[in-house]
């Protein structure tokens, strides 16, 4: 979906009031003046909200004894080395593990070493922090080559070194050096002259000067919907705008630059639901609206508090309670698009805990300081969370661990999505996810209808999420990928059709219901549109959680208008744990000693198993290595009500035949991807990034 913005929005809005910038406030073409946003900032020294190694008093209060344990193993060993080879692999058989595993590692190793440096306040280390500074200044690019343009622009098999390109890659480097240099900078100088200066050279001519030059950054959001690409880059053109342009001749530029970088957040803003909701889902949050949060967090400070928006708008305020909406249990989320259901990575929890304190959200900040008392930081995130989250903890270390919220319901219209659990406040018991929405959302999944069923925050009716990136992944062949496609979610297959990709292959008439909310959350919704049916047939979908009855139902009915085209109709659902089949009933036993739950329907409909094994590591992480699909043949009925329950091991009775156990036939070990069709359905290019935070591939 193109469109031209023209229009300022409300973030643009926000700080034009607050700095009393001139021009008319309903034009984007009267941005920020370089003269208001010269007299708002504050010196570059103390642009960034952390304070150098100088300061002793502030750094001999931070610990962080794993994190120097394994610098001190680094040191004497060979430094990572990402290869000109591994890069070229990406453009012949999609690759992107081999070039960015070294690349990640090597940036991973200075952020230790800066932090090493910076705790122990020894010069020893400053040999250590140098070769890691001099070493990504002399990388031949900083753009990840799943992003480069010049395969596509010039057929090249390597970096085109005379046009660099700024995405996510570019931007984490530069934020890189850029909190390097804030930290450890005086020091680094002082013993090694001349640093300093290549710092400032390399982050200027490979990402703020092509920044400033080109009009056609496609992340920039002028005439598509901004997507997390957006904020996480220009947040870190920020920080080095903001730091490094700290010559008394660069005083104007550095204010062009963060002009430019407020004016494309404002497009991020400005497409930002009300709601706040994410639709690439949980983990997405942190690398697309955390990144938001960050960068007005930085702004905030360069402006000596001038700048206050977080409190100042509506989806910005919302969108600091998507994490603690989606999860399911500790360690357990929602898991829809590309976003993964487990999540063990670092998180810059500090960061959540001061948003949620701004705008008085006593949930979100349950839920960040359930995570708080303990120093959430390590080498996987960037350096300047990091820094922060180890900074800022000596603030908050006597803080006292809280329970997460886990609101009962949870309806977010934007993406269609309701969750409702059994138990508000506790993982105990039935939570159960349903969706609508559309079949071109970013990162997306052909999922439109899917159901999530977690037992005791554990979740037995899954979305798989995503697989580990490759160039395929956001390639021409996505939706061959099995992970991506309607069949492999829980969501039915109508006279032999799976969904269609594009933002025509939706839900519709969607309503949340809340008979009693005390006792029961539904969502009902129209599918045939989502399998290009709407003009031929109606399947109609209700998702139901009885509180009073401790159930799940699951009820599909349907009809055509003219005669049944043939084709199979089927009912399905993803499953993870043990499955055992019965008759018109499945067990499935559970991850992580959770309770079993019993799947049952009634009438002339017969189920049969299909295993997914599985050997990618991303999935394998999450899932173990095998996912069931239960697939639930309706073709002699037009409507079924499927039952979740609760039960216990020794209730699944006799005559049941376990996935297991079984070779051909029902349940069979498919290890292939399945067929499918269809290009690539988001509105972003035929790439994504990887992150050196832990979560891996974005």
């Amino acid at each position: 979906m193109t469109f031209m913005r023209t229009a300022r929005g409300p973030l643009l809005r926000v700080v034009s009031s607050q700095l009393e910038s001139i021009g008319d406030p309903t034009s984007r073409a009267s941005s920020l003046t370089a003269s208001a946003l010269l007299s708002n900032l504050v010196d570059p020294e103390q642009s960034l909200p952390s304070p150098p190694a100088s300061d002793r008093a502030a750094w001999q209060s931070v610990t962080a004894p794993e994190l120097v344990a394994r610098a001190e193993a680094d040191r004497e060993t060979p430094w990572p080395q990402p290869r000109p080879h591994d890069a070229a692999h990406y453009h012949r058989d999609g690759d992107r593990r081999s070039w960015e595993t070294a690349a990640f590692a090597r940036v991973q190793r200075s952020s230790r070493s800066v932090v090493a440096a910076a705790i122990t306040g020894d010069p020893a280390w400053l040999p250590e922090v140098l070769d890691g500074a001099v070493l990504l200044c002399e990388q031949s690019s900083w753009c990840w080559p799943a992003h480069d343009e010049s395969h596509t622009k010039r057929g090249w098999a390597l970096p085109d070194m005379a046009a660099p390109v700024v995405d996510l890659g570019a931007g984490e480097m530069a934020a890189h050096l850029t909190w390097l240099d804030h930290t450890i900078g005086r020091e680094l100088e002082a013993a090694y002259p001349g640093i300093r200066s290549r710092i400032r050279h390399e982050v200027r001519t490979r990402v703020l000067d092509p920044f400033m030059a080109r009009d056609d950054w496609w992340w920039l959001g002028e005439s598509r919907l901004a997507i997390n690409w957006n904020p996480w880059i220009l947040g870190n053109v920020l920080a080095a705008a903001l730091r490094l342009l700290d010559a008394p001749e660069d005083a104007e530029y550095r204010a062009q630059i963060v002009g430019r970088v407020i004016a494309g957040l404002d497009n991020y803003v400005a497409d930002l639901p009300e709601d706040g909701a994410i639709d690439e889902g949980y983990h997405y949050w942190w690398e697309g609206s955390a990144r938001l949060l960050e960068a007005l967090n930085l702004l905030h400070h360069a402006t000596g508090g001038r700048v206050d928006a977080i409190a100042e708008i509506p989806a910005v305020r919302n969108t600091v309670a998507f994490p603690h909406r989606m999860q399911l249990s500790e360690g357990w989320f929602v898991s829809v698009s590309d976003s993964r259901a487990r999540s063990s990575s670092s998180r810059p929890w500090r960061l959540l805990e001061r948003a949620a304190e701004t705008i008085e959200d006593r949930d979100a900040a349950a839920f960040a300081r359930a995570h708080t008392p303990v120093v959430d930081a390590d080498e996987t995130m960037n350096l300047a969370r990091i820094i922060q989250e180890l900074t800022g903890a000596v603030e908050t270390r006597t803080s006292t661990r809280q329970h997460p919220p886990l609101p009962s319901r949870v309806w977010l219209p934007s993406t269609q999505m309701l969750l409702a659990r059994e138990h508000g406040g506790s993982p105990r018991g039935l939570t159960v996810v349903a969706k609508g929405g559309h079949n071109a959302e970013s990162h997306n999944h052909n999922d439109v209808g899917s159901v999530i069923v977690a037992s005791d925050g554990i979740p037995v009716i899954v979305d798989a999420g995503r697989p580990t990136y490759t160039a395929e992944t956001f390639g021409e062949n996505r939706y061959r990928m099995w992970m991506m496609q309607s069949d492999w979610h829980s969501v039915p297959v109508i006279a032999g059709h799976s969904q269609g990709v594009g933002r025509e292959f939706a839900a519709s008439d969607v309503s949340p219901r809340t008979p009693d909310a005390t006792r029961d959350d539904a969502l009902s919704l129209e599918l045939a549109g989502a399998y290009g049916l709407g003009d031929r047939m109606s399947w109609r979908r209700t998702v139901r959680l009885g509180r009073g009855e401790r159930e799940v139902i699951v009820r599909d009915a349907w009809s055509w208008h003219d005669e049944h085209p043939g084709g199979t109709d089927e009912v399905r659902f993803l499953l993870a744990g043990e499955v055992t089949l019965g008759e018109r009933r499945a067990t499935v036993v559970p991850l992580d000693g959770a309770s079993p739950v019993e799947i049952t329907w009634a009438g002339p409909a017969t189920g049969s198993l299909l295993a997914k094994e599985l050997d990618d590591p991303t999935l394998v992480d999450v899932w173990g290595t095998r996912l069931t699909r239960l697939d639930i043949d309706v073709s002699a009925v037009s409507e079924l009500a499927v039952t979740i329950r609760q039960t216990t091991v020794g209730d699944r009775g006799a005559h049941s035949t376990s996935v297991h156990d079984m070779g051909a036939g029902s349940a069979n070990a498919d290890s292939t991807d399945a067929g499918g069709t269809g290009a690539n359905g988001t509105d972003a290019p035929s790439m994504d990034a990887h992150s050196p935070d832990s979560e891996g591939a974005r």
